[in-house]
C-alpha cells in the first residue's frame, strides 16, 4: 500500500483528490493539509511513501516544503501539483528534489500512475513542462512557445526509469557498453537499448546532450 500525504489548500479540490484517489486499491490517503508550514510536523507523525504537494500553498509553497522535505524526511518522495507553466518552477522543483511535476488539470489515471512511479523511485515529471524548459535553456533563456496539449500518462518522455539512470550514469563516467552491460550483467544491445531510450525521452541529441539535461536535472 503506498500511502500518500495530500497538501492542497482549495478545500473542494482537496477533498476531492482524497475521495478519488481512495478509490484505488493501492493507495491510502493518510493525511490531508491546508497549510505548507504544516506539512512536515505532519509527515513525521503518518511517514507517508509519497507528499503530494501544491505548488502555491500559503504558510510555506509546495517547492519549499519539498526541499524540507528532502532534508528531514528523504524517504518520503515528492510529487508537485502546479498550475502554473513557467520553466523556472520546474527548475526549482528539480534543485529541490522533486520526483515528480505534473499539472493540476491532469486526469486522474496520469496522477496515480505518476504516484506509483514516485513511490518506485521513479520520475514522473510530464514532457509537456519539460520540453519548454529545455527549449529555454538551448535558447540562452528566452522566452519559449508555448508547451503543446497534453496527451495521456507521459510515462515514456521526460521520465528516466532506475535502470535507464543508472546506465546513463555510467556512460556519463566515460563506460563504453560493452563495459556497463559487464558491470550492469546486461546484453550490449540492451545497453544501447537503454542508452537510446534516454536520449529519445529527454529530447537530447545524442547521448553527450543525454548525460548533460539529466545532469542539470538532478538525476545523475
Amino acid at each position: 500500500m503506498i500511502r500518500v500525504l495530500l497538501a492542497e489548500d482549495l478545500h473542494m479540490l482537496r477533498r476531492a483528490l482524497v475521495s478519488l484517489l481512495s478509490l484505488e486499491d493501492d493507495i491510502e490517503v493518510v493525511a490531508e493539509l491546508s497549510n505548507g508550514s504544516d506539512v512536515v510536523a505532519r509527515a513525521r507523525e503518518c511517514r507517508p511513501d509519497v507528499a503530494v504537494l501544491d505548488i502555491d500553498l500559503p504558510g510555506m509553497d509546495g517547492i519549499s516544503v519539498a526541499s524540507t522535505l528532502y532534508t528531514a524526511l528523504p524517504e518520503c518522495r515528492t510529487l508537485i501539483l502546479t498550475g502554473l507553466g513557467q520553466p523556472g518552477h520546474l527548475r526549482r522543483a528539480v534543485a529541490a528534489h522533486a520526483y515528480g511535476f505534473l499539472p493540476k488539470d491532469a486526469e486522474l489515471e496520469r496522477l496515480t500512475a505518476a504516484i506509483r512511479a514516485v513511490a518506485r523511485g521513479e520520475r514522473a515529471f510530464d514532457a509537456a513542462r519539460t520540453r519548454p524548459a529545455r527549449r529555454a535553456r538551448a535558447w540562452g533563456g528566452g522566452a519559449a512557445p508555448a508547451a503543446p496539449p497534453l496527451a495521456a500518462l507521459d510515462t515514456e518522455p521526460g521520465t528516466l526509469t532506475s535502470r535507464e539512470i543508472e546506465v546513463l550514469r555510467l556512460a556519463a563516467q566515460g563506460e563504453e557498453a560493452a563495459q556497463i552491460a559487464r558491470k550492469l550483467h546486461l546484453a550490449t544491445g540492451t545497453v544501447r537499448n537503454y542508452l537510446t531510450t534516454a536520449v529519445t525521452k529527454l529530447g537530447a541529441r545524442n547521448r553527450v546532450d543525454a548525460i548533460r539535461i539529466a545532469r542539470e536535472s538532478g538525476w545523475l
